[in-house]
């Protein structure tokens, strides 16, 4: 991973106009798991969101945590927020406790300062009228009154985690809108985004010949024979491999 070049701003624009389901059967086609984060649903709907991870993982409490963990400003949600800018979404691993709260509006003003492109947990967030009045896409596995400390600790940033069920690396794409999250790994996030544009094409000369014919979907979707024969016919194009 380290000698990845970095997905650069103009490429988010790419991905952050492609829809999340789109992504999702593109890397299908390239033979990956799923990488939709699972319990990640926006805060509020009508927001896209794409930027490069940055990453948080929380630990669950245990009374000897407390002395080891480092404080004020050096805490790894600060060290992780500070990380982060318009091109970086912040996803943290909260271990799926939904209603455990990674954080509320005074943490995640900072974020809100620093422009960030987004916030990503499969668990609880609190003040969500204030979050939603921040402006920046949140998805969370939830809103809680309840407070995290009791349950976990933010603790190490900047490595591989889990996140809603799928593998998060820094520096992978995140992708959300109002269908949820998903995680495009930074070294295919080219093909994917060659994949998903020709994707969105054959779906289009479908729905058009479906309208022409009025029959049965199943005769070219999903995607057989008779689709990409009806693909070439149409538009003089071969189809990705």
């Amino acid at each position: 991973m380290a000698d990845l070049i970095p997905i650069t701003d103009e490429t988010l624009s790419i991905l952050k106009g492609i829809p999340t389901q789109t992504l999702i059967d593109g890397l299908w086609v390239k033979g990956w798991p799923s990488t939709y984060v699972e319990g990640a649903r926006p805060l509020q709907k009508g927001q896209s969101m794409a930027g490069r991870a940055v990453t948080l993982r929380f630990v669950p409490h245990r009374p000897d945590l407390f002395s080891d963990k480092p404080k004020g400003e050096d805490s790894a949600e600060y060290v992780a927020i500070e990380l982060c800018g318009p091109g970086e979404v912040l996803v943290i691993d909260a271990l799926r406790w939904q209603y455990s709260s990674i954080g509320g509006d005074i943490k995640f003003l900072r974020l809100m300062q620093r422009k960030v492109g987004g916030l990503v947990t499969d668990g609880g967030v609190r003040d969500s009228v204030v979050l939603k009045n921040y402006g920046f896409p949140v998805f969370s596995a939830s809103t809680t009154a309840k407070q995290g400390p009791a349950d976990f600790w933010p603790w190490q940033v900047n490595d591989a985690i889990q996140c809603g069920g799928v593998l998060v690396r820094p520096g992978d794409a995140i992708v959300g809108d109002d269908d949820g999250v998903v995680v495009v790994p930074r070294s295919e996030v080219n093909e994917i985004i060659e994949i998903a544009h020709q994707r969105e094409e054959v779906e289009e000369v479908i729905k058009k010949q479906l309208e022409i014919e009025q029959c049965s979907p199943g005769k070219y979707y999903p995607f057989n024979e008779n689709t990409w024969k009806l693909y070439e016919e149409k538009t003089g194009k071969k189809p990705f491999k």
